[in-house]
């Protein structure tokens, strides 16, 4: 027992921190990307005021995040330049995101933007069809610094009309796959591998996945499987949901046998990898069920892949449906078109078990017609970012961020006990590790205690799994170091 008063004994290890709401005296504290300081809490989902990117009229988007630059890129087709590719970069601090200056990337039409960061270059790709050259398959790399971004030169992957272009990281051979129509090629489903090298991208051979006409094309990334998954419409199988398993070497592709996940009309098709279940989501709009979009979870195996039994997130007309996967609360967020409430922008968040999803309530992000709906997550303030056309106000790209229920606390962003009450942007005290918390009631001496989720400490651990120290009297905690 002497040994702990020498402990007690030793000067405070302390930070004195912004608040970021307010704070009570003896709650476990975490630190946000920004630096401030905020209680360790549940959180609610809730969506920002959306935020102009581009005042005009936009077309295309796409949205994605750059992990180095900790930065979000949108890029479109703006429709008041011309239709002239351009790119905005979007930082975002607690509910609110703000860009900077949109920069040109392609002087010419461009359609069917799709944006994907390749974190071994630390560079964004984007893929476009190019109208200004003959509607031809083309991607450039980007480089963000600050709030703006750079660009290389463009380079063709297909030398013929390209529609319904999808892009996904692949991180096990560190190349980005794109999947598309080649309009040029009776709209046979297509893919092609491409390397990024500084600010310049190669690609090697295009191959066919579908040798029919394919739309909706949305290609996804399975990181336990390490294959490509690519989710369409075949039109030459009654335009039945299809999906196929890929699998990239060196800078080739090669493809098991497709699959059918709806056997029915779909469209607005999109795929996306849950990392916690290590499965596969695909959401698409059920045209033979009332145009009711609809979920399945898919299982890749081998070359070959299988699915659940799909489900209804939405009893209405759901169109520009978009995925994206919010890795902190373990959740598959949907954005899409609500047809059922006048077109209203929509969000619902679905949690995997096993082959099947369950869904929370949705939450309209945008009162008014939206579609050319993106998103992505930040993974860095854990946030989602959806980009969107407001078509009720004047077709402007406009950009929300949008919070899952969850929690704030992450397995690393812990940084220890409030010493006193703070209020909303005060200075607060933070004791950190090494120091002694004397905030606490009921403990039990030499018991270590973790954070829970909902801002409490207990005897054993939450997810994420978060050690806050060892009592060392029913009132006083040693912190964790």
């Amino acid at each position: 027992m002497s040994y702990i008063g020498r402990q007690l004994n030793l000067p405070a290890s302390i930070a004195q921190l912004t608040a970021e709401g307010a704070i009570t005296a003896g709650k476990p504290c975490i630190v946000e990307a920004d630096g401030d300081v905020a209680q360790v809490a549940t959180v609610s989902q809730s969506a920002s005021t959306p935020v102009n990117f581009e005042s005009a009229a936009v077309k295309f988007i796409s949205v994605a995040y750059d992990a180095n630059a900790q930065k979000i890129v949108i890029a479109y087709e703006d429709d008041a330049n011309s239709d002239y590719g351009t790119a905005v970069v979007g930082t975002v601090s607690g509910d609110s995101i703000s860009f900077g200056t949109p920069v040109v990337y392609e002087s010419a039409s461009t359609q069917y933007h799709s944006v994907v960061y390749d974190e071994n270059a630390q560079k964004v790709v984007i893929a476009y069809k190019d109208s200004g050259n003959s509607n031809y398959g083309t991607a450039i790399v980007g480089t963000v610094s600050g709030t703006s971004i750079s660009f290389g030169s463009a380079a063709v992957f297909e030398s013929g009309a390209t529609n319904y272009i999808s892009t996904a990281y692949d991180s096990d051979s560190q190349k980005v796959v794109i999947g598309y129509q080649d309009y040029g090629n009776s709209s046979y489903g297509t893919a092609i591998v491409g390397t990024v090298s500084g600010t310049s991208i190669s690609f090697g051979s295009a191959t066919v996945f579908e040798s029919a006409a394919t739309n909706f094309v949305s290609v996804a990334y399975d990181s336990n499987a390490q294959k490509i998954v690519i989710a369409y419409e075949d039109d030459a199988n009654g335009d039945n949901g299809t999906a196929i398993v890929g699998t990239v070497s060196d800078t080739s592709i090669s493809f098991g046998t497709a699959a059918v996940f709806e056997s029915a009309i779909t469209a607005w098709v999109a795929a996306a990898y849950d990392s916690s279940s290590q499965k596969v989501v695909i959401g698409y709009q059920d045209y033979s069920n009332s145009q009711h979009g609809t979920a399945v979870v898919a299982t890749v195996s081998g070359t070959s892949i299988s699915f659940g039994t799909p489900v209804v997130f939405e009893s209405a007309e759901a169109r520009n449906i978009f995925l994206a996967y919010d890795s902190q609360n373990q959740k598959m967020t949907f954005a899409y078109r609500d047809g059922g409430n006048s077109n209203q922008g929509t969000v619902i968040a679905g949690t995997v078990s096993g082959t099947s999803i369950s869904f929370g309530s949705a939450l309209v992000y945008e009162t008014g017609s939206t579609d050319e709906i993106s998103a992505a997550y930040d993974s860095d303030t854990l946030k989602i970012v959806i980009g969107y056309r407001d078509t009720g106000d004047s077709s402007y790209g406009k950009a929300v961020v949008f919070q899952n229920t969850g929690t704030n606390l992450t397995s690393e962003n812990f940084i220890g006990f409030a010493e006193n009450d703070c209020t909303d942007n005060g200075l607060a005290t933070i004791q950190l590790g090494g120091s002694v918390n004397d905030k606490q009631s009921s403990l039990t001496a030499g018991q270590t205690y973790f954070v829970q989720t909902d801002g409490t400490i207990g005897t054993t651990a939450d997810s994420p799994s978060v050690t806050a120290g060892t009592a060392v009297s029913s009132t006083k905690i040693l912190v964790k170091g």
